[in-house]
């Protein structure tokens, strides 16, 4: 078996803010672990039946947690103001509407106030889109970051990392969402190819090449089937009456399958994991100058083990 990493997960299972309140580790004062970013300007907004004309520029919000604020001034009479929260995985969009992030809406009844709204999901950008209706209105938006800042922080990203990967290691098991290209040097002589890593989501193509290297690419449902199974290994199997190609193969790695596996959220992936990840973090932050031989080793805590033990894959490849 040769599996070769396609695509790396963009996400890891603990972000930095999460690791710091595990560790206990702030800026040192309260000032310091906030920080308070203008999304959009305060101000007398015109009537814009829309999504578009009110729009604040986006914050970077990736593994911090945070807050959206809207500060409403004065509505004109009969005046209504709704915002929401749009996320986005790059600065530049585009934005998408975030579930829960619809505020209440303001009217002549309820100004002059601030409206808060948390925001827990997984993309990198946030913002706000305001629609104004009726008559003109006087509000802002702005984003409060909690994600103290201290000169660790690389350090405690690549801890979160390497923890990832090392249980990723023991469990034999993709965390988060990553593709991979596995290769084999022939068919099997079954009606089935198991793929390691479990959590299968896809299978992007399976393809093989013959002695002159020329490349042919299978048709799913036609040629084979996909079985995702779950928290198990997924299978690529035969339709019935069907069989693999049998011409001679390419003599070095002449089958390929590319394919999708891991969960799709950091909040998906079972409590014992991320229990287990954040011991390895600690462990690794705590003797982060060289461990030595003891039975404390992050290898061999047994809490560790006791608590990735359900979530190991034995299967053979």
């Amino acid at each position: 078996m040769i599996a070769q990493i396609y695509t790396a997960p963009v996400l890891e299972p603990i972000d930095l803010a999460s690791l710091k309140i595990h560790l206990r580790l702030d800026s040192g004062t309260f000032d310091g672990n906030l920080t308070l970013t203008q999304s959009l300007a305060y101000g007398s907004k015109a009537i814009a039946n829309n999504y578009t004309t009110h729009v604040g520029v986006g914050i970077d919000v990736l593994g911090k947690q945070a807050d959206v604020i809207v500060h409403a001034g004065i509505n004109q009479a009969t005046g209504t103001v709704d915002t929401k929260i749009q996320e986005a995985d790059v600065l530049a969009g585009p934005y998408t509407d975030y579930t829960g992030g619809a505020f209440t809406q303001i009217t002549t009844a309820n100004d002059n106030a601030d409206y808060k709204l948390p925001y827990t999901g997984t993309k990198q950008y946030i913002r706000t889109a305001s629609k104004v209706l009726l008559a003109a209105c006087e509000f802002g938006t702005s984003i409060l970051v909690n994600a103290a800042t201290t000169a660790e922080d690389d350090l405690l990203t690549a801890i979160i990392t390497g923890a990832r990967q090392h249980v990723e290691d023991i469990t034999r098991r993709a965390l988060l969402t990553q593709t991979w290209d596995y290769y084999l040097n022939g068919w099997p002589d079954k009606d089935h190819i198991k793929l390691p890593f479990g959590n299968l989501a896809t299978v992007s193509s399976v393809s093989w090449k013959d002695t002159d290297g020329m490349e042919t690419t299978l048709t799913v449902t036609t040629d084979y089937l996909v079985e995702t199974n779950s928290y198990g290994i997924g299978r690529i199997v035969l339709p019935y009456g069907e069989s693999w190609p049998s011409d001679i193969l390419y003599p070095s790695n002449p089958i390929k399958i590319r394919f999708v596996c891991g969960w799709t959220a950091a909040a998906n992936i079972p409590k014992t994991i991320i229990a287990a990840l954040k011991l390895i973090c600690s462990d690794l932050y705590t003797n982060r100058e060289g461990q030595v031989a003891s039975a404390f080793l992050f290898k061999e805590n047994p809490a560790v083990q006791r608590l990735l033990a359900s979530s190991r894959l034995f299967d053979e490849f």
